[in-house]
């Protein structure tokens, strides 16, 4: 009999940083809420099937990135010629906390092609290591660092740092 992950050790040391992952992706704290509990509950039925049990937050991760694909596949269909994006305020305490700066990072942020802006989300905010990028986005980790340079000179474009 194959050894069952137990999801709920997984969930309660990585579901606020998944949370937070899938905030910054899809720009709203319920649907991120909503991305991450559905990549939960579909790792936890499928446990039994894991052919690695060592492997499921890797597979939790890439869980949390598909959802939050499909999540902006649908707005882009409903929403075709949407203002654009402004990052969303959550409270009146983080709007007041929230600089500049940081709002300029989210919008330019929000403007990079899907690729990019998942592998430096993923580098910068969840501190993961190429090898770990590479697994969750299921790519090679070369194709990561070669991403995060283009992401990073992007965004040095869009902020107006390129020197």
């Amino acid at each position: 009999m194959r050894e069952q992950v137990d999801v709920s050790v997984i969930f309660a040391e990585h579901h606020v940083g998944l949370v937070r992952l899938a905030l910054i992706m899809v720009g709203d704290q319920a649907t991120a809420e909503d991305v991450v509990q559905e990549a939960f509950a579909r790792t936890h039925a499928g446990r039994g099937r894991l052919r690695d049990p060592g492997r499921a937050l890797v597979y939790v991760r890439s869980a949390v990135l598909n959802g939050c694909r499909s999540v902006l596949r649908r707005r882009a269909t409903v929403f075709r010629r949407a203002v654009p994006y402004d990052p969303p305020v959550w409270s009146a305490e983080s709007a007041a906390m929230a600089t500049e700066e940081r709002r300029e990072l989210l919008v330019a942020l929000r403007k990079l092609p899907r690729r990019q802006r998942e592998a430096l989300t993923l580098r910068y905010y969840l501190g993961l290591a190429d090898q770990e990028i590479a697994e969750t986005m299921r790519i090679s980790a070369s194709t990561v660092r070669s991403t995060i340079a283009r992401g990073l000179t992007a965004l040095r474009r869009a902020l107006g740092e390129d020197s």
